[in-house]
């Protein structure tokens, strides 16, 4: 599959650029819908992070549709009032300092099938070498301390994180890599829905993930 190549850019205005690209795909690829979803990025060097401002239209971001916080969750610069989702990013930063960005979506088969309480199925070598495994929280409110804490915690060991009911939190140490991992954690999720439909509930990827590590 045809995925973004970005490595993580140096400035603030190259990271938003980058988030402007990733949110117009993502609507455009069917993820999100409306002023769904929320992107960030943490600035070079720092502990304050870029993050999509409340209401915005991924496919209509402009530079001015960006709020700066930082880790103690303040706004520290920019017009918009942040997404309601900032404390999914903060929380998720401060226990993945190894993370530099961070793609909320709301994918349809991901929800679907997890919602009807099927484990998502890792099927391909994409699958296995960028998604890895798959971390889970139950149903919160949308922006609750619940919400932002359970996946946090679930981030410490998983860089995909599904919230029932709702989307997927996907982190990597580039805005690139981590629009990859939801990327390919909704089309697992997509093989998975179509393999139930053919009765299939048990095909998965025949090795460990490190195994296929080893061989991509």
């Amino acid at each position: 599959m045809t995925q973004p190549a970005m490595k993580q850019a140096s400035t603030v205005d190259g990271l938003i650029e980058q988030l402007i690209d990733v949110g117009a795909t993502a609507v455009r690829r069917g993820f999100v819908l409306a002023s769904g979803g929320n992107l960030s990025a943490r600035l070079p060097g720092s502990e304050e992070y870029v993050v999509t401002g409340q209401g915005t239209w991924l496919d209509r971001l402009t530079p001015e549709d960006f709020s700066v916080m930082n880790l103690a969750g303040q706004v520290v610069g920019g017009n918009q009032k942040p997404s309601s989702e900032w404390k999914l990013h903060q929380r998720t930063y401060r226990v993945r300092g190894d993370a530099n960005a961070i793609v909320h979506m709301h994918p349809q088969h991901a929800v679907l099938v997890d919602a009807l309480g099927h484990p998502i199925r890792l099927l391909t070598l994409d699958h296995a070498v960028y998604v890895r495994s798959i971390g889970r929280t139950d149903f919160y409110p949308n922006g609750s301390d619940e919400l932002a804490d359970t996946a946090a915690e679930q981030a410490k060991e998983h860089n995909c994180v599904l919230l029932a009911h709702h989307g997927c939190s996907a982190l990597g140490e580039d805005v690139g890599m981590a629009f990859r991992r939801a990327m390919n954690l909704e089309e697992a999720a997509t093989a998975t829905y179509r393999a139930l439909l053919l009765g299939d509930r048990t095909t998965c990827f025949p090795v460990s993930a490190d195994e296929a590590i080893q061989h991509a």
